[in-house]
Parts: C-alpha cells; sequence; structure tokens
C-alpha cells in the first residue's frame, strides 16, 4: 500500500483508468480470436461462443462477491488476486487442448479475473475517494479508461495474432496483464478508510436495496446493456467477415466502438453530474435503437459500418458511470463496491445470453438476423425500464452523489 499522502484522488483515478484500459482491453479481443481458435481447433462457433458466454456469466456472479471483499478488506488485495487468475487463464486459453479446458480457462479463470479486476472493485474506490460533486464526472472518466483500452489493445492483439499466431498472442496478453498487479498499490485501501454507513451489515444493505423497485429495475436494464454489448463485442468482427470484408474490418469496427465511447464515458459521466442520470439512461437506450435500426435498414458499405461504430461506441459504455452513480446516490457508499456488483450481475447475464445465443442461432439459422431483432428490441425494454427509477436517496445515506 502506498503512503496515504501519495494516494491522491488525481493518482487513484489514474490508476484506475490504467487498470480499466488493461483489463478491458484484453478482454475486448476475445472477438479477435473466434475464427482463428475455431478454425485452428476444428470448432463450431457455438463451443468459442459458450466459453466466453460462460466467462461473463462468472464475471457477473463473481463481482458482488469480489465488491463485498474490496469493501470489507481493501481493494487491493482483490485486484492482486484476480489480476493473477485473469493471467492464468490467458494462459490456459493458449495452450488449447480440449474443450472442457477452454471452459475451464476463458470461462472460469478469466471470468474470476475480471470480477475483480473492473467496475465493481475500481469504481467503488474512486466513488469514495472523489467529492460528491465531481463523482459522476470522475466515474465517466474511469469509465473512458475501459473505452480506450478497447481502442488501444484491439489493433494489438490483431497484429498480434498476424505476427505470432493466436497462441503466443494470449501469452503476450497475459504478460499485459501482469501489469496491473503493481497498480492496484494505488487503489489499496483498507476497511478503516471506508465510510462507516451506520451499524448497517453487509446483508442488511442487499435486503434494503432488494427492496426498492429502483435496484430491480438498475438490474434488469443493465441486463440488457450486458446482451447488447457482449454480442455485438464478440460476433460483429465476424458478421462482418461474413459480409465480405477483411477481418481488420471488424478489427477496426470495435476499435472505433473504442475510441468513441472514450469520448461518450465522459460526456455522459459528466452530464451525469448535471442532469438526471436515469433519463440519461433512458436517451442511451432509445439512441441504440436507432443505430442498430439504421445499420440494418440502410447498408452503406464501409462508411455505414464506421458511422454505426462511431455512434454506437457514443452509447456504449456511458451506462457504467450512471449506473454506478445511482447506486451511490440511492444506497450511499458503505457498500457501493457490493451493491454495483450486484447491479453488475444483470449485466454479465445479459452478457452471457448476448456472446451464447449469438453462436447458437448462427450455428441453427446460417445468419445473425434473429440476434440483431433482440439487440434492437431490447433497447426499447430497456429505456422502459429506466423511466420510472426514483433517484432520491434512501433514509440515512448521503443527499448526493
Amino acid at each position: 500500500m502506498l503512503p496515504a499522502r501519495w494516494r491522491t484522488p488525481a493518482l487513484i483515478i489514474t490508476c484506475a483508468c490504467l487498470i480499466l484500459t488493461l483489463s478491458m482491453g484484453v478482454r475486448h479481443t476475445a472477438g479477435l480470436f473466434l475464427q482463428p481458435i475455431t478454425q485452428g481447433q476444428g470448432w463450431s462457433r457455438e463451443v468459442f461462443s459458450f466459453a466466453i458466454a460462460l466467462q461473463n456469466l462468472v464475471w457477473g456472479l463473481a463481482s458482488p462477491f469480489a465488491g463485498a471483499f474490496a469493501d470489507r478488506l481493501g481493494a487491493g488485495r482483490t485486484l492482486v488476486v484476480s489480476a493473477l487468475l485473469y493471467l492464468l487463464g490467458l494462459l490456459g486459453m493458449a495452450l488449447g487442448g480440449s474443450e472442457a479446458l477452454f471452459d475451464v480457462s476463458a470461462g472460469l479463470l478469466v471470468g474470476l479475473g475480471l470480477s475483480g479486476t473492473t467496475f465493481a472493485v475500481v469504481m467503488g474506490v474512486v466513488g469514495r475517494h472523489v467529492a460528491p460533486a465531481r463523482r459522476s464526472l470522475a466515474l465517466g472518466v474511469v469509465g473512458a479508461g475501459g473505452s480506450f483500452g478497447q481502442f488501444a489493445v484491439l489493433p494489438v492483439g490483431q497484429a498480434l495474432i498476424s505476427a505470432h499466431g493466436w497462441q503466443l498472442a494470449l501469452v503476450f496478453l497475459a504478460l499485459g496483464i501482469a501489469l496491473i498487479v503493481p497498480l492496484a498499490a494505488a487503489l489499496a485501501d483498507g476497511p478503516a478508510q471506508i465510510p462507516a454507513g451506520a451499524s448497517q451489515s453487509p446483508g442488511q444493505a442487499l435486503r434494503q436495496a432488494g427492496g426498492e423497485r429502483s435496484f430491480h429495475l438498475l438490474f434488469w436494464s443493465y441486463f440488457v446493456c450486458g446482451f447488447q454489448t457482449a454480442f455485438i463485442m464478440l460476433h460483429l468482427p465476424a458478421y462482418l467477415v461474413d459480409a465480405g470484408y477483411s477481418a481488420n474490418v471488424g478489427m477496426t469496427a470495435v476499435a472505433l466502438i473504442g475510441l468513441c465511447n472514450v469520448a461518450g464515458s465522459f460526456l455522459f459521466g459528466w452530464w451525469g453530474g448535471l442532469y438526471s442520470k436515469k433519463n440519461l439512461l433512458v436517451a442511451i437506450y432509445a439512441l441504440r435503437a436507432v443505430a442498430v435500426l439504421a445499420f440494418l435498414g440502410i447498408p452503406a458499405g464501409l462508411p455505414g459500418v464506421w458511422l454505426f461504430a462511431a455512434a454506437m461506441g457514443l452509447l456504449w459504455l456511458g451506462t457504467v458511470p450512471l449506473t454506478n452513480g445511482l447506486v451511490a446516490q440511492i444506497f450511499g457508499l458503505r457498500y457501493m463496491s457490493m451493491l454495483s456488483g450486484v447491479v453488475f450481475l444483470g449485466h454479465q447475464l445479459g452478457s452471457f445470453l448476448g456472446a451464447w445465443l449469438g453462436g447458437r442461432i448462427f450455428d441453427q439459422t446460417g445468419s445473425y438476423g434473429l440476434a440483431w431483432g433482440l439487440v434492437l428490441g431490447l433497447s426499447l425494454v430497456a429505456a422502459l425500464l429506466a423511466w420510472p427509477i426514483r433517484e432520491q436517496p434512501l433514509a440515512g445515506q448521503e443527499a448526493r452523489a
């Protein structure tokens, strides 16, 4: 743990951004590996999709526990252990072997690693160390770090696959994840530094949140976000290759989503401190529906691909600072990491279905058409779910977050 005087909000935010850049950047390379791994191993797309879907499910199921561990014993330990699990998972993927080994490595180990190196833990630390008036903006800046990773790491991943093959590429990416270990020192706060929330226990906090309709609305709208982002991240490169474009076009489209979301996360985080967070969530989901409808209904060659990627990028992870900000605003900071982890479980349940059903639907129908239809329809459902969220803090919680 670094001396307290060194752990300024600026240093914490910078290291949080770098951790998310590495963790989310490597995670977003999964779509680049779909075709080389399935072709090299002789697997169907559903086999690969199921392992990544399992990864998303484990990530979501483990996030509340990772958040609770960070709330109780400090984020530093959580980050280090999770980074090591992530590294082992990538090395296991590189070994190839059986479908079962791929499920354990890509699904279980990487999923556990992601649970402790991404939003629930990292944003919980940032939320506790930034003044309430600047919290939404700070969360947006950190969310942009994850988006920058998608932009920066994807070209590296594609270059590594092209130059060294998919197995060595995974080894190099694992070495990148190892850099999270020294960065964790800046986020290593202990339980004594976590604000006291009266005498409320974790169980009481969960029961209180579970009794609030807004918590359930956040959970299920985040489910839709997970379905959409997992499907697009994993299957858009293959969808474009099937349409006759090169692998580099698919990589560039996903990287462009990440680049534009650097601006999107920052803007929605900033706006979340000025305007209604739940209204901004409604706008994001409604605009996603417009973007998908335009992409499918008005094919326009490469310009259409770039416009769709840019539009989705602006809307991609803007949900993260808004959703985490609402958790802090409504339920307070004492158990923010744990409650954010529970809400994030909804996101990852959606991610499981988005990743797996995309491959399943393609294998059964030879097309992604039905999957795109689900992405479109769920956008409208999420907008309706976000609309009735009540943003007022519960009794005993801080008045502004």
